[in-house]
């Protein structure tokens, strides 16, 4: 619908700068690892492939669905979108609360509590943005504009709350020798692996 493209451009800007979540490992380095620490590795790279693809397939279905879709599709994917993010960081925090902090690594239980923290915050904010989204009035174009105007103001905000939840993981799995550990395990090769073919387009 006419009205509602240039709000729906709004909310594809607003998405560009947040990219999926994605572990902060770049680089790799071998030498013998520390078992306990290894065994965390495990638990929080087991399932990071999977965290990290609902993530990005939500994000790339509110771009796609921004660009010119009708009202009611519009709401109904973002709606689920927003659902699948809010899942996703959740579950992101939770597998670090169930993980706990990295073994023998200086200020890693405060890295934790605080990268559990802030992913929570964001999914928090994404059920919020779901809530506002299945609320919309689709039946009347003025007010559906207006109030997809306010979501795209609100998932603008995300971006620095992301950035954000990326800083604090970034924090905790570069602590002491976390990154090594990490980069050692399958689940986390394979996040790192697809996030440079994301940044190269291929």
């Amino acid at each position: 619908m006419e009205g509602t493209k240039p709000v729906n451009k709004k909310l594809t800007a607003a998405l560009s700068g947040g990219a999926a979540l994605a572990l902060a490992l770049t680089g790799c380095t071998g030498d013998e690892g520390n078992p306990e620490l290894d065994a965390w590795a495990k638990k929080v790279c087991d399932t990071a492939p999977a965290q990290n693809a609902k993530i990005a397939a939500a994000d790339a279905a509110i771009t796609k669905a921004a660009k010119d879709s009708p009202p009611k599709e519009l709401q109904k994917v973002d709606a689920q979108a927003f659902q699948d993010l809010s899942d996703g960081f959740k579950a992101r925090a939770t597998l670090l609360q169930q993980a706990g902090p990295p073994p023998g690594v200086e200020g890693g239980a405060k890295k934790q509590r605080d990268a559990i923290k802030k992913l929570t915050a964001v999914s928090v904010s994404y059920a919020e943005l779901k809530k506002q989204t299945d609320e919309l009035n689709t039946k009347d174009q003025a007010k559906f504009a207006s109030g997809l105007r306010k979501v795209g103001e609100e998932m603008k905000s995300m971006v620095s709350q992301r950035k954000s939840a990326l800083d604090a993981l970034k924090q905790l799995e570069s602590s002491g020798d976390t990154k090594k550990a990490l980069l050692e395990q399958e689940g986390c090769k394979q996040v790192v692996a697809s996030e440079s073919a994301a940044a190269t387009g291929s």
